[in-house]
């Protein structure tokens, strides 16, 4: 079994910055794709940002240029360091990752729980 724990929301104004954290553990063979991902109040879950195993980035239209993404391959961790927040960032931030758990098993998808970012103008 796969675990996720995110951590770093919380309350920031305009213009300000957080950074969120994710750490993987449990059963992990390989990672492949980890990501943020953050749903809005009324609105769709969106990606935020996501990163492969080569190093691919990949970010969404509305924080690219404000938004990084990093892994840390030995520690399973994938960070965001999100800077000049808006109010339009406020969310819950969702930790994905694709991996697989041993030779046994297919690549599958975890899910973190989730944590609140509120950016107050």
């Amino acid at each position: 079994q796969v675990q996720l724990v995110e951590s770093g929301g919380g309350l920031a104004q305009a213009g300000g910055s957080l950074r969120l954290s994710c750490e993987a553990s449990g059963s992990i063979l390989a990672i492949h794709t980890m990501a943020w991902y953050r749903r809005a109040p009324g609105k769709a879950r969106e990606l935020a940002a996501s990163i492969d195993s080569s190093g691919q980035m990949k970010y969404g239209d509305s924080v690219r240029g404000r938004f990084t993404i990093s892994r840390d391959n030995a520690k399973n961790t994938v960070d965001l360091q999100m800077n000049d927040l808006t109010p339009e960032d406020t969310a819950v931030y969702y930790c994905n990752i694709n991996v697989r758990p041993s030779v046994s098993s297919t690549w599958i998808n975890v899910w973190g729980q989730g944590t609140q970012v509120t950016v107050s103008s």
